[in-house]
């Protein structure tokens, strides 16, 4: 069987058919992933040496990237040994993900288009999860959609969701229009590794747009309670909207010691505070940034454009760390 090398060393056995996220788990090693359909990119690498075989279209992926020998490590397999450009995730253990079954507790409307989901879980199910993960939540006709967990402690067996509406959504039409408390739904989860890591002494920065918040304000959350000696020496939050209505709760309410940037990029006349788009609003405070690490969740477009300017600004590669909403797949 193929053996694939990653950049620092670690290596592990593959198998046709199997995507090499999924031969790494089985080889006891986590690589960076979230959607593993080949939409969001998180798991992009780049191929330094040997084959690999697409198992799905690539669309998280531009033309020029794909000719630069960039693959998504989720939709790949490898064909004959290969070398990543590439680390693991060392040695953080991934919650099991299962499939539970949860009742909607309450539907709040933040914004116009925004509603606060919180989902119970039966007493006796045992529920773990590293802040930043999320949930498939499967609703009627069993449709899939995938939500940010907006609450780190989920020790109390309820889970917060924050879903925006969108036009013509299979499952934004049963949040919006059906659902009602003590729905019975099943999950997923958790999923993803967008979660937080490596911060001591650097400065942390997120990005979001939109419901990109809610995974920020679970990770947000955990800082309360990490060591002193793995704390960053500064945390910034920068939360971009349109309008100031797209801002649908005050992420300073949450004790981390943080400060909080609001940015929009429509501002109606008047605005005091900061306008344009959240990156740019990093970029203007003149960061250090080769002892800044960011943590970005949104748009896709946010991502990617957040992604140029920023590396080319002296980020470090291996400093930025995204999760892209991106179109759910076909079903």
């Amino acid at each position: 069987m193929p053996v694939v090398k990653l950049s620092n060393g670690r290596e592990f056995t593959a198998t046709a058919g199997v995507s090499l996220v999924d031969a790494a788990l089985l080889g006891g090693i986590t690589l960076p992933h979230s959607c593993k359909t080949g939409r969001c990119s998180t798991c992009k690498c780049k191929v330094l040496q040997g084959e690999t075989t697409a198992l799905q279209t690539e669309t998280g992926l531009t033309n020029a990237e794909k000719a630069e020998g960039w693959i998504l490590s989720c939709v790949r397999s490898a064909q004959t040994d290969v070398t990543l450009e590439v680390e693991d995730l060392g040695n953080v253990v991934l919650p099991p993900g299962k499939t539970l079954p949860c009742r909607i507790s309450s539907i709040d409307r933040l914004a116009t288009d925004v509603v606060r989901v919180m989902l119970r879980l039966p007493h006796t199910v045992d529920f773990r999860s590293i802040p930043g993960q999320y949930i498939d939540v499967i609703g009627p006709g069993g449709v899939r959609r995938s939500y940010s967990l907006a609450n780190a402690n989920t020790a109390d067996k309820t889970l917060e969701l924050h879903i925006r509406a969108v036009d013509g959504g299979v499952m934004s039409d049963y949040w919006f229009k059906q659902a009602k408390a003590n729905d019975l739904l099943r999950f997923n989860g958790p999923l993803g590794t967008f979660f937080l890591r490596g911060l001591d002494q650097l400065h942390l920065v997120f990005l979001a747009t939109g419901t990109g918040i809610a995974p920020v304000k679970a990770m947000l959350e955990s800082l309360t309670n990490i060591a002193p000696e793995r704390a960053p020496q500064s945390v910034t939050v920068f939360w971009g909207g349109r309008t100031a209505g797209d801002l649908y709760f005050d992420p300073q309410a949450i004790p981390a010691g943080h400060r909080f940037v609001p940015v929009l990029s429509r501002a109606a006349e008047g605005w005091a505070g900061v306008s344009g788009y959240v990156h740019n609003a990093l970029l203007a405070t003149q960061p250090d940034m080769a002892h800044t690490v960011v943590y970005a969740c949104g748009s896709d477009a946010m991502i990617r454009s957040a992604t140029a300017s920023l590396l080319t600004a002296g980020l470090p590669d291996n400093r930025f760390f995204a999760d892209a909403f991106v179109p759910s797949a076909p079903q």
